[in-house]
């Protein structure tokens, strides 16, 4: 079973202009396909999606991009043209989890930690990492647990959990890892309250080879308190947005003859089912 599993940023129209950016940004990048509604672009070898969707959903630090960097010539370089028009959640500096590190928002409102660091061999330099808090605050490994229930090729390494006496309850998690399907993940637990929580302007989506691989994933990720929505969304236990997608979509959607026909009827489905958008 093979899926590709990756991020959704929601634009008010800016997704081709925010890719543009974040290519002039990192050097191993690039822009894979341009449409209106969508521009998809890889940075580091992770796959992005830009959404045109409108003004409804707004970035926020709940989902951020942690990036290890190798060099403090790296860090400076990645910190200054990131901070470009934006501002600093934590601004550059030495902390006790590293020598160099910084939390910022960039000028469309996606969050980057920048960290000084060696990564071991074949761990990515880009992942994206969760944020549990106010309500969700505590739930990280639980999320965890969830997750790798589910998807295959899954596992958690490097849990930290906090110790009694330590600044936040015993148990919650400091910072971990998990894997999907060999897709890398960061979680934690946040405490304090904050004025953001998970929502649909950072979706995860998942690229399905078949209709049992869509109907396992949707119904796994609703159970329990997670909720449907249109078009293959959903919100999971914890409020975090999955799209399940059959991966042949795009190109069902770019097809001339019957593309628009594709899209009304996906129009019409929460759930996807691969057999009516093949026969629109």
């Amino acid at each position: 079973m093979t899926n590709k599993i990756h991020p959704c940023l929601w634009f008010d129209g800016q997704a081709k202009a925010a890719a543009d950016f974040y290519c002039s940004v990192f050097q191993k990048s690039k822009i894979t396909a341009d449409t209106p509604m969508v521009v998809n672009f890889e940075i580091e070898g992770q796959k992005f999606m830009g959404l045109n969707g409108g003004p409804m959903f707004k970035i926020n630090p709940s989902i951020s991009m942690f990036v290890t960097c190798s060099t403090n010539e790296e860090i400076e370089s990645l910190h200054k043209k990131l901070s470009e028009g934006g501002s600093a959640l934590m601004p550059l500096d030495k902390y006790p989890w590293s020598e160099k590190y910084a939390w910022i928002k960039d000028k469309f409102g996606l969050t980057w930690q920048l960290m000084l660091g060696q990564l071991p061999t074949g761990v990515p330099k880009l992942i994206p990492s969760l944020l549990f808090s106010n309500k969700q605050y505590g739930n990280a490994k639980k999320a965890i647990d969830l997750y790798t229930s589910i998807f295959p090729d899954s596992s958690a390494s490097n849990l930290q959990f906090y110790k009694i006496g330590e600044e936040q309850p015993e148990g919650n998690l400091k910072f971990g890892n998990f894997s999907l399907n060999g897709k890398l993940f960061a979680a934690m637990d946040g405490p304090g309250n904050h004025d953001f929580d998970f929502n649909e302007a950072i979706s995860f989506v998942v690229e399905c080879n078949t209709q049992p691989e869509i109907d396992s994933y949707w119904n796994k990720l609703i159970a329990n308190g997670g909720q449907e929505s249109m078009c293959g969304w959903l919100k999971d236990p914890f409020g975090i947005s999955w799209q399940i997608i059959p991966s042949a979509l795009g190109k069902l959607m770019s097809d001339k003859d019957r593309g628009q026909r594709v899209m009304q009827a996906l129009m019409k489905m929460k759930k996807l089912d691969i057999a009516t958008l093949e026969n629109a």
